[in-house]
């Protein structure tokens, strides 16, 4: 990974924007220990999962309602209201994703995200994204990170080579695998952080 990066690939959830279930069921459940039991045991980030995978939410939500009947109008919630579940842009990173496409600097993204859920949410946040030159959803692609595949085929599609990018993710796991095919990765932590580490690397 020696040489200069050119090309920045954020992931989205947690990097650019807050993403928390809480976000929407804190206004669908009243009890604070109803709604920590409900996202613990029931509509879990694990369940989640397989929505970024590519599996329709039409088959997961009556999977999840067969096993919880007495919620299954919240699990019908779910995907519908997937957007209320994502916040605003974490704190710097409007700035610096500004700050970084103004200097011409390319970006990219790869996301685990739903491909039926992401439209709309790419359609809210159009102002930011449309900042970028393209982005790799793993529910469109039947891949997720860390899999090596998603980064491959992601380079091959930006037309990027690895050494030339520098990958932002809030998992280290995520990270170790950008690193193991040669990507320049980082794990987040904040908005300065990040800003100090790509001005190392030389993109800022």
């Amino acid at each position: 990974m020696a040489g200069t990066p050119s090309v920045v690939i954020f992931d989205v959830g947690n990097v650019l924007f807050d993403w928390n279930p809480r976000f929407l069921y804190e206004r669908l459940i009243d009890d604070d220990r109803a709604l920590d039991a409900f996202l613990r045991d029931v509509a879990t980030k694990e369940w989640h999962f397989q929505h970024d995978a590519g599996r329709p939410f039409a088959e997961t939500s009556v999977e999840l309602a067969a096993v919880h009947p007495q919620h299954s109008d919240l699990i019908a919630a779910w995907g519908p209201r997937f957007i209320e579940q994502l916040g605003d842009m974490l704190p710097g990173m409007r700035e610096l994703v500004e700050q970084l496409d103004a200097r011409g600097v390319p970006l990219y993204a790869i996301t685990n995200f739903s491909g039926e859920f992401w439209p709309p949410f790419r359609t809210r946040e159009a102002d930011i994204f449309d900042r970028f030159r393209d982005i790799v959803v793993s529910g469109d692609e039947l891949l997720t990170k860390p899999d090596p595949a998603i980064y491959h085929l992601a380079l091959d599609r930006f037309g990027v080579t690895a050494a030339d990018a520098v990958f932002i993710d809030d998992r280290a796991d995520n990270v170790a695998a950008a690193n193991a095919v040669g990507i320049h990765g980082l794990v987040f932590e904040d908005a300065a952080t990040l800003r100090a580490d790509l001005a190392r690397l030389g993109v800022l």
